[in-house]
């Protein structure tokens, strides 16, 4: 378990007392549904509805000797309600309670996770709007292309968030299960109506079919989610991280007085916590692996997914609260840097617009072919002997035969490159 990382709300979540709480509530509600078929009696209905608790020490002095942690919950919760508990679990089989309450956690988990998502699309939304015109060079192979503006990546992942969070809302419709349906799913022992009592009143979907156990594709699209959401987060750290390197400098984390960034050099300013979400990433993309690993389970069950799961789906969840508060944080204070991003801009001396030079030959009639010959051996020209790009252009005999002084200059001039900014940014409502 990635205690460290561990949030009180996520964490409460995934603990053991949150665990048995919510299998006794289960329990409890299968013994109310039973009553209605006439099953468990009132009195002992009541017996169970008031005495019926727990303790997780007891529970687990108990397991030690049955090395069985569903027995020893009932054995715990047997000791406090008395002659009555003989109506608990009547007709269950272990995975009927525990799969329901583990469905009816991961449920809880994802409308925290998802509340944390809405908070980061807001804190997108607004740095978009802030930047949505801060000029700077968009890069395609890490090499200098053409101008867009800093606005348009914030947009970009906003859009990318957006579906993140439709992807989680699917993701808890797949969970959003339960099963009371008996050994192998054929409801021998115990009455369809309890499990659909006990579903309605947890909020879940009874499955249609069920063996011992919900099947884990479910649990695999939900791991797989969280994997493609810790993704799309560590593209985003990635591309900050890229941004607050020395020779680029265009954006940084935000470095609070007092903070230091290494033990040897005192001026070091890293994008740590950046990092510490592109590691994280790889710790939910292991925790998918593993997920996809369990679907395959012998015959009606074998509880080979079952240790697997213990670890993965608590710690997944933790890692990206912890990822999505820590990133959130991030991107409301990022340093931007507007002049570097102007500064870097120009840095190539003008050959970010040998498309606009490409194109206006090609207008002029000028062969495709012939056009990008030119224009490519005036910026190779700039690139190996350091030339001036738009000084040799404007000298090229080729060029100059079909495009005045004002045509070259009007090529070199980035605003009207950036022309469907406002349209792009209306689709975000920006």
């Amino acid at each position: 378990m990635i205690e460290r990382y561990t949030h009180p709300e996520m964490g409460n979540i995934w603990s053991l007392e949150n665990e048995f709480r919510t299998m006794l509530k289960v329990e409890i509600l299968a013994c109310e549904a039973m009553n209605k078929l006439g099953i468990v009696p009132d009195a002992a209905l009541r017996e169970i509805q008031t005495k019926a608790d727990f303790r997780v020490e007891r529970i687990k002095e108990i397991e030690a000797v049955t090395n069985h942690d569903i027995i020893a919950f009932l054995t715990n919760v047997a000791e406090y309600v008395g002659d009555a508990s003989k109506y608990i679990h009547k007709g269950l089989t272990s995975s009927d309670v525990k799969d329901t309450a583990l469905c009816y956690m991961m449920v809880q988990a994802t409308d925290l996770l998802l509340q944390h998502l809405e908070k980061f699309l807001a804190v997108l939304k607004r740095r978009a709007a802030e930047h949505k015109y801060t000029i700077m060079i968009g890069r395609t192979h890490g090499i200098h292309a053409e101008p867009m503006t800093f606005g348009l990546k914030f947009a970009l992942w906003m859009d990318e968030t957006e579906r993140n969070i439709e992807r989680l809302k699917q993701a808890r419709e797949f969970v959003r299960v339960g099963k009371l349906s008996g050994a192998v799913g054929t409801y021998s022992n115990v009455d369809p109506y309890v499990e659909e009592y006990v579903c309605e009143h947890l909020g879940l979907q009874p499955v249609k079919l069920a063996t011992q156990v919900i099947q884990r594709d479910r649990h695999a699209d939900f791991l797989t989610t969280l994997a493609i959401i810790g993704s799309s987060l560590d593209k985003m750290a990635t591309e900050i991280r890229n941004l607050q390197r020395t020779d680029i400098r265009e954006a940084e984390e935000y470095f609070a007085s007092g903070q230091k960034g290494s033990s040897a050099m005192p001026h070091k300013r890293n994008p740590i916590t950046c990092e510490k979400v592109s590691g994280m990433a790889r710790l939910l993309r292991g925790y998918a692996l593993a997920a996809l690993e369990d679907v395959a389970l012998w015959h009606e069950r074998d509880i080979s997914h079952s240790s697997v799961e213990r670890v993965i789906l608590p710690d997944a969840c933790i890692a990206l609260d912890h990822m999505l508060r820590k990133f959130t944080n991030i991107i409301d204070r990022l340093l931007v840097y507007p002049e570097a991003m102007l500064a870097n801009l120009n840095k190539t001396g003008g050959l970010i617009y040998s498309q606009n030079l490409l194109i206006a030959l090609v207008s002029k009639g000028v062969l495709r072919e012939d056009a990008y010959k030119w224009v490519q051996r005036n910026a190779m020209a700039r690139w190996l002997e350091g030339a001036d790009f738009k000084t040799n252009v404007a000298n090229d005999p080729d060029i100059k035969e079909y495009l005045a002084t004002d045509e070259i200059e009007k090529c070199f001039d980035p605003k009207p490159m950036l022309r469907h900014i406002d349209l792009i940014m209306s689709r975000f409502g920006l």
